[in-house]
């Protein structure tokens, strides 16, 4: 029998596991296209925010989301996904900490989840895709080829938020994004639906002692396997 290369890649994992990054460099390495799905969720949570720094009663949130228009662009910038919503782009306050403080709130509406699962597992049906998130193996594309879990402690995974928004040029402290990691950790491990776990068939890579280069190659080399 003669085995070919999975056309659908799912990386999932919790908050700075490395899922983004990782998935774009598998992405520009095999040719795929490369999709955040946790960018239409922050999208989302931008839309349900508003202006304002506090969400708004579900049925609001609900709303919002439902009558939002958004649009995912691909830049040749480094394979990266830019998000539109109602026709501005956003992209570059997704990871503002008041979005990273909401948006577990809002993904755990099961309306939300059901407005936005639908876009995502089409672009994930068509095939020669990464798609990274954190229920994209267990509900979105149950059915890919090929999934891999990420992992990393809530401290590593800080120190990289951290890390990232001093690049960035967003001011945080290590404490405070240590808090908001764990507290998204518990949200998104408990909540009722689509909660944060592995799928039964996931290859399960731990982070913590690996460089980005690292768990790349560790998933080339399960995709080379699997041919």
């Amino acid at each position: 029998m003669i085995k070919i290369k999975p056309t659908q890649i799912t990386i999932d994992g919790p908050a700075s596991s490395g899922k983004s990054s990782v998935g774009k460099r598998v992405a520009s390495r095999l040719g795929y296209l490369f999709f955040d799905t946790g960018l239409v969720y922050r999208a989302a949570t931008v839309a349900a925010l508003g202006h304002d720094e506090t969400l708004p009663q579900p049925s609001e949130i609900i709303e919002r989301v439902r009558s939002m228009e958004f649009e995912l662009r691909n830049s040749d910038h480094q394979n990266e996904t830019r998000i539109f919503l109602n026709g501005e782009d956003c992209s570059d306050a997704l990871h503002l900490p008041l979005i990273d403080a909401n948006v577990s709130a809002v993904s755990a509406l099961p309306e939300v989840r059901s407005l936005l699962t639908d876009h995502q597992r089409k672009i994930g049906q068509s095939g020669n895709v990464v798609l990274v998130g954190r229920d994209i193996g267990t509900v979105v594309l149950p059915e890919a080829e090929l999934k891999i879990y990420l992992n990393a402690s809530a401290e590593v995974r800080a120190e990289r938020r951290q890390a990232e928004n001093l690049s960035n040029g967003i001011q945080t402290d290590y404490e405070s994004v240590l808090e908001n990691i764990r507290k998204r950790d518990d949200q998104d491990s408990n909540r009722a639906v689509a909660p944060l776990i592995p799928a039964d068939d996931a290859i399960i890579i731990n982070t913590d002692t690996l460089d980005i280069d690292g768990v790349v190659a560790e998933i080339l080399k399960r995709i080379d396997e699997s041919i």
